[in-house]
């Protein structure tokens, strides 16, 4: 049983898009796609540098975009299950089929506007907590006034709050924390900074009718399945201001009983996650074109008509 998954804001690298421009009728689906939603998509891909592609606003439709040219590359993947981290979430459901792809990505750059202006406010950012006892960091946290904005399973929690606060963090971790990494965000994304923007993102998704799934999809809300497409869109608007529960995922993935993870572009950090928390599980990230046909091999073994 096979699952496909999608990375979240960070995973992001400069020049990360170029060898997907290269696979037939890429260059010319993306150039649609930039211009549908007034943004560059090949330039950021293919040429900007760390700085630029962190923007938030720049960022998430980039993702997006790379996860959903990626899995079309794959052919007929018949996953059992797709989910996705953050704003991976959005190429879940285009995956599944509750949003047009050029649909999911326009409502994915106003996501990145609306959290980008929200970022803005105050400075904030996110840091990972390597290592520790869950319950000891979720204390030290609260002490220190952060948020438990990720809870990535296998010994990873995120930490999202002010600039002082991360510092303090670094400077304070928690016992057992081997160590506190910067992520290459913008914001506090997933806690009560974010609040302006899911009114934003609520306004926009009114507009439209999603469809309801093809396929299982796993929200990162609960870790639960959500068969309505309306929900669906619900939960993504709710999810800016949200923690992101990516362990509760991965325990339905276990009580599925999937046997196979495929990350889609630009994969690495969810099937590290997976490596950890779900042993036996056969994993693949999806880096570069060359790996596709590591992937269809997966896929051919694990995946379900």
């Amino acid at each position: 049983m096979l699952v496909l998954v999608a990375p979240g804001q960070g995973a992001q690298t400069p020049g990360f898009l170029t060898p997907w421009l290269e696979l037939p009728g890429a260059a010319a689906r993306v150039a649609a796609w930039s211009d549908a939603i007034g943004l560059d998509l090949a330039h950021y891909g293919t040429q900007a540098d760390a700085d630029e592609i962190r923007d938030t606003a720049v960022a998430q439709p980039l993702l997006v975009a790379a996860g959903i040219l990626s899995a079309t590359a794959l052919g007929d993947a018949s996953p059992a299950a797709v989910a996705g981290h953050s704003v991976g979430e959005f190429t879940a459901a285009a995956l599944a089929g509750v949003l047009d792809d050029t649909v999911a990505l326009s409502l994915v750059r106003k996501r990145g506007l609306a959290m980008a202006e929200a970022a803005a406010v105050t400075e904030t950012g996110m840091s990972a907590l390597l290592g520790g006892d869950p319950e000891v960091s979720l204390a030290h946290l609260q002490k220190l006034g952060l948020t438990p904005a990720n809870i990535n399973g296998a010994g990873q929690i995120v930490a999202a709050g002010t600039l002082e606060q991360l510092a303090a963090l670094a400077e304070d971790k928690p016992e057992g924390v081997r160590k506190v990494v910067p992520l290459k965000v913008a914001g506090a994304f997933h806690t009560q900074h974010m609040a302006p923007a899911v009114e934003k993102l609520a306004k926009a998704a009114a507009e439209l009718v999603p469809a309801d799934p093809t396929v299982r999809y796993v929200s990162n809300k609960d870790g639960q399945a959500v068969a309505s497409g309306a929900e669906i869109l619900d939960r993504l608007v709710g999810q800016v201001a949200n923690p992101v529960r990516w362990d509760l995922c991965m325990e339905t993935f276990k009580e599925l009983g999937v046997t196979a993870l495929v990350e889609v572009s630009p994969g690495g950090t969810l099937v590290g996650l997976a490596k950890r928390a779900l042993p036996g599980v056969k994993t693949l990230a999806l880096k570069t074109p060359d790996d596709l046909d590591a992937a269809r091999e997966l896929i051919a073994e694990h995946g379900v008509v």
